[in-house]
C-alpha cells in the first residue's frame, strides 16, 4: 500500500512540474538551456528568447521552484542549467522530444 503522505507529495511535485510546463515561453526556455552545454545568465536567455526582465524573473522563479532547473547567483547576476534529473524522473521522454 502506497503511503497516502508521499503520494500526495509526489502528485503535487507533478502538477507543479507540468503546470511550469504549460508556458510556452518556459518551454521556449527549456529548449534553449538544452542546446547549452554549459551554465548561461538568465540575461543572456531572456533576450534570447525575447522577454523582459521581469518577465524573466517570473518565469525562472517557476522553473526553479518545479525543480526544472539550477540556478547560482554570483553578485548580481543568476546563472542556470537544467536539471536532467527532473526531467528523467517526471517526464520520461520528453527531454529528448524537446
Amino acid at each position: 500500500m502506497v503511503n497516502t503522505k508521499l503520494k500526495n507529495q509526489i502528485d503535487d511535485r507533478q502538477i507543479q512540474i507540468f503546470k511550469a510546463l504549460a508556458d510556452p515561453i518556459r518551454l521556449e526556455i527549456i529548449e534553449y538551456l538544452k542546446h547549452t552545454d554549459h551554465e548561461i545568465a538568465c540575461g543572456e536567455v531572456g533576450r534570447a528568447v525575447d522577454i523582459s526582465k521581469t518577465s524573466g524573473s517570473y518565469h525562472f522563479n517557476l522553473l526553479e521552484s518545479a525543480g526544472l532547473i539550477n540556478t547560482r547567483r554570483e553578485a548580481r547576476e543568476k546563472y542556470v542549467t537544467l536539471n536532467k534529473s527532473t526531467f528523467d524522473k517526471y517526464v520520461t521522454d520528453f527531454y529528448q522530444n524537446i
